[in-house]
């Protein structure tokens, strides 16, 4: 028996996709347009964040290529047949599945929807070196056009639809800052408070948004040392009295992340700890206050290191001041062109969504020694910004005994 090498199947209903049908019409009449002004006879598009955006679903790799084609008149997501029909169920469009029985059997599916193409779009800063040159062989080497920042750009405005799902889940995201602190003492470890937190968002968002997937949620809790960078990994070390701590809370949404930052420290703090805290929380509150449509990312960063420089502590930031919220964002989907930064010259705009999160460390060995930083997320509106991050920062709340 002849087994396909691509074929479709549908297995149940359509799902509920996180957000409704005419906004994903409006996501492609986007794309549409990049295509159209590029000349292109269709785009290929591979990163979790974009066949997500254009298409809704969400897929999870395991080593296997995923694309969303998108053409003048389809959308079609090309999935791997372990999926099964979860794909049709969560997509915006069409689906196309994929075989393991022979090699190259997704490059076939792809040529199967894209025949004759003489220019395509690609997406560069995600396809590897062997999988750029595979398609552009199956494909009887068309021209290739990088679209990724074209479609960054799209994805950096955001709909009303799409505020309204990062609303709540700034909400979650304190949800699960809430349950850290309800849990904080000294002997009780970091891994153990992580758990709590997390298991608290995703009952969140369970309750919330009971048609959303339920994955990707997680916390880094840290402290002490562990505290030095920001995605440093959760650990099992125990809390003593007086430690510096950083609580980091990230539920995701559909594939929208959000997120919570806060220094906190354990029943009481030293003067050059507290000094180093309030430093870092004069540059956030002033930092709060320059977003705002009609100025530059650049023009932010310059403003806040004259300040940290004014304080003593220009030399002690380890990172930028901010970036994008969105599809996958800031993890995978990072919207580069929308970060506060030195050499980014983007303007903000209405409907941007972008954080406040200025950091220092001090090293182990010196006063005050620690990573400092806080964390809240702003709606760039017409004339002002929205700060949709609740839960309080600074040395009167979080120095929890």
């Amino acid at each position: 028996m002849k087994r396909s090498n691509f074929f479709e199947f549908k297995n149940g209903n359509k799902a509920s996709l996180p957000f409704s049908n005419q906004e994903y019409e409006n996501r492609l009449i986007g794309l549409r347009k990049i295509i159209s002004e590029n000349n292109l006879d269709a785009v290929i598009l591979t990163s979790m964040q974009n066949v997500a955006y254009y298409s809704g679903f969400l897929y999870c790799s395991f080593g296997r290529p995923y694309s969303c084609i998108v053409t003048e008149k389809k959308n079609v997501v090309v999935s791997a047949n372990i999926d099964a029909g979860q794909p049709n169920r969560r997509c915006y469009g069409e689906n196309l599945i994929y075989s393991d029985w022979e090699r190259d059997n997704y490059l076939k599916a792809i040529v199967s929807l894209v025949k004759k193409v003489k220019k395509i779009g690609i997406e560069k800063d995600h396809l590897t070196v062997e999988r750029y040159q595979n398609l552009k062989d199956a494909l009887g080497a068309p021209e290739m056009v990088d679209i990724s920042p074209f479609t960054m750009q799209q994805r950096m405005i955001k709909s009303n639809e799409e505020i309204v799902l990062i609303k709540s889940g700034a909400k979650i995201a304190d949800i699960g800052g809430e349950a850290i602190v309800k849990e904080i003492k000294a002997g009780v470890s970091e891994i153990e408070i992580a758990m709590i937190a997390r298991d608290a968002m995703e009952k969140a968002i369970a309750k919330y948004h009971p048609d959303s997937e339920l994955r990707d949620t997680w916390v880094w809790f840290q402290s002490g040392i562990n505290t030095d960078g920001a995605h440093n990994p959760v650990t099992t070390r125990k809390l003593k009295r007086g430690d510096i701590l950083s609580l980091n809370t990230f539920p995701m949404i559909s594939g929208y992340y959000t997120a919570l930052e806060r220094t906190l420290f354990v029943e009481e703090i030293d003067d050059a700890s507290l000094k180093a805290w309030e430093a870092n929380v004069k540059v956030h509150r002033h930092g709060l206050k320059l977003i705002k449509p009609g100025i530059k990312c650049s023009e932010i960063t310059a403003e806040l290191n004259n300040l940290f420089s004014e304080l003593g502590y220009l030399h002690r930031r380890t990172f930028g001041y901010g970036h994008s919220f969105g599809v996958l964002s800031h993890y995978y989907g990072r919207e580069g062109r929308l970060e506060l930064r030195e050499d980014i010259e983007t303007t903000l705009k209405p409907n941007m969504v972008v954080s406040m999160e200025p950091m220092i460390m001090i090293p182990q060995g010196e006063p005050g020694a620690g990573g400092y930083r806080e964390h809240d997320i702003m709606i760039v509106k017409e004339n002002s910004a929205e700060n949709i991050t609740k839960f309080p920062f600074g040395p009167k709340h979080n120095i929890i005994k």
